[in-house]
């Protein structure tokens, strides 16, 4: 008998709409010979089961079943297609744990330390990779901008501690300019990352767990026509990605080796996207940040990576979703 997967969309923040776009491609790619699979949109309105042609129920929340002419459908496991709240930052997961139903992301735990920037690389540094020197600020707790001089050195980077897609980051390279920035973020969350800025080559690179065996897919290098990778380069067209990257391959292991380190020290699970600056002082490669529920839609890099890897997404999004069923 197939197996019933709730592919579950869209959100609380302002990554929704890149969630729906993630749910396209990952749907039409869901092997409907091993799995039956139903569109759940988490959204402001409600949680709702969406048809296939259009009609909407609501998903009763005591179990997270839905209705189907007449018959109740539950769910063998939850394939995550939310970016952002409540997906991407444990909410859903610790609901999810509390069912017993499993899913294919990083755990309860780790999802909400990894949607955390800043502890995310403290973290990281625990387990000897590297990363850049940084500041966390508070909004209840303010700071001036020449306190943040202070302690790190210009050019920096102002983003908002929780979230993705680079919404409300800055890069910040005049001191007059921190102000505006630290705001901008402000409006985004109430807690902030300010990291020094590193000079070096972006490379972004998936990985997943199969078999008990954490592997990585081919990694990306990431040029923008903006100053930095943000929401406009990731999403409309003014950024280039080279998959797989031309990198001499004692760097590459580096950075192969850090993703693995990383996925292993902060208890990933399923598939995670990680952002990593190879220094070019130091030939070290740093890691950014970590995206636990990384972007499927055409224009995202894992699709990419899987491509460039020689699997179809379908043989690598049925590997995710049997490797969450044995957990």
């Amino acid at each position: 008998m197939k197996k019933k997967i709730a592919l579950v969309t869209g959100g609380l923040s302002g990554e929704a709409v890149i969630s729906y776009k993630s749910a396209i491609t990952v749907g039409n790619n869901i092997d409907t010979d091993k799995f039956d699979w139903y569109k759940i949109d988490i959204n402001e309105s409600g949680w709702w089961f969406e048809s296939v042609d259009g009609q909407r129920s609501t998903v009763d929340r005591k179990d997270f079943s839905i209705t189907v002419e007449g018959e109740t459908i539950r769910f063998d496991a939850v394939l995550l297609c939310i970016h952002g709240t409540p997906g991407e930052d444990g909410k859903l997961q610790g609901y999810f744990d509390m069912l017993g139903l499993p899913y294919t992301s990083c755990d309860a735990a780790t999802s909400a330390l990894t949607f955390n920037k800043r502890y995310t690389v403290a973290v990281a540094a625990f387990g000897g990779i590297h990363v850049a020197k940084s500041l966390h600020i508070f909004k209840h707790t303010p700071i001036t901008t020449e306190a943040v001089l202070q302690q790190l050195s210009l050019p920096v980077f102002v983003k908002p501690n929780n979230g993705g897609s680079s919404i409300g980051m800055s890069k910040v390279n005049e001191a007059g300019e921190l102000q505006l920035a630290l705001d901008k973020a402000f409006k985004e969350d109430n807690q902030i990352l300010v990291e020094e800025f590193i000079k070096g080559r972006e490379f972004t690179i998936g990985v997943f767990k199969i078999k008990g065996q954490i592997m990585t897919l081919p990694m990306t290098e990431v040029f923008t026509k903006k100053e930095f990778f943000d929401f406009e380069a990731k999403y409309q067209g003014l950024s280039e990605e080279v998959t797989p990257a031309v990198l001499e391959e004692v760097y590459a292991d580096k950075i192969r080796e850090a993703a693995k380190r990383a996925y292993e020290v902060l208890n990933c699970r399923g598939v995670v996207r990680i952002d990593f600056i190879l220094n070019e002082a130091t030939g070290e490669p740093f890691m950014l940040e970590v995206n636990t529920v990384p972007g499927q839609s055409e224009a995202s890099i894992i699709p990419q990576q899987v491509k460039a890897m020689g699997w179809t997404l379908k043989d690598f999004y049925t590997a995710v979703i049997e490797e969450a069923l044995v957990y």
